[in-house]
């Protein structure tokens, strides 16, 4: 049999199947989602999800993780520990389409990343993360571990990353991007980050999705108020910084 050269994206399509919509409840009842149209084709292998606090970037990336199979408390097929969320609805209502379909992958959630780092710690192969325990390093440092370490080590994956900038420095999130570039050239991983990191959605051979104004549209890098707003507070901060104090006054 001819050995397959198909790089990423793997994952080529992710449509809601507005049937399978409890309407009126959560998550369905975001705008993002009302109507029960929805349809995103994934072109490039990184694409982020931007958008403000509430609009439904972690909820989509979660649903994804549980259609995959991934343990939605962080970490691959294989990682099993307690104090995970509980099932998605609105995994049961997208359709995942691929090219070729690809099983391995990671699903890396920051606000629990305690939980597997104490996980792996106890029984996973360290050898894996840098041969060093989590929780002998930072915060950061772990993230980066696991970043350098654990991905990336895959013939073919999708890496699923919640805020991965959560733990990191700007000197480390500008070394995230060098990481992008490493796994871009590789072919072999798809890579679907939601991130409010200006720095890192800065990566320039990527999509970038937006879920403001109520739907998820395609959005260029400086249209982002991620990046509007962060450039305009550091060109100007101490007007930036007057305006907001002199009005608790």
């Amino acid at each position: 049999m001819r050995k397959s050269h198909l790089k990423a994206p793997f994952l080529k399509r992710l449509t809601l199947l507005p049937e399978r919509m409890e309407p009126d409840s959560y998550p369905f009842n975001l705008a993002v989602l009302e109507g029960g149209r929805l349809e995103l084709v994934f072109a490039d292998p990184i694409t982020f999800f931007v958008g403000d606090n509430g609009t439904g970037k972690s909820t989509l990336l979660e649903a994804i993780a549980q259609q995959c199979g991934f343990n939605l408390g962080g970490g691959s097929r294989d990682h099993r520990f307690g104090g995970t969320p509980h099932d998605m609805p609105l995994a049961g209502a997208l359709r995942l389409s691929w090219l070729p379909k690809v099983t391995e992958g990671f699903f890396l959630r920051a606000e629990s990343f305690f939980n597997f780092a104490t996980y792996i710690d106890d029984v996973g192969s360290l050898s894996r993360h840098g041969d060093k325990r989590f929780h002998e390093q930072s915060h950061g440092q772990s993230f980066f571990a696991l970043f350098r370490n654990r991905l990336g080590e895959s013939h073919r994956a999708i890496y699923l990353l919640d805020e991965p900038e959560a733990a990191l420095s700007p000197q480390r999130q500008i070394e995230f991007l060098k990481l992008l570039r490493d796994w871009e050239a590789a072919g072999n991983f798809q890579l679907i980050i939601a991130t409010h990191s200006p720095i890192i959605m800065s990566y320039p051979n990527a999509t970038l999705f937006s879920f403001d104004g109520g739907r998820i549209h395609p959005v260029r890098y400086t249209d982002t108020d991620h990046y509007k707003v962060t450039r305009g507070f550091l060109v100007d901060h101490e007007s930036h910084l007057a305006s907001l104090l002199a009005g608790d006054e």
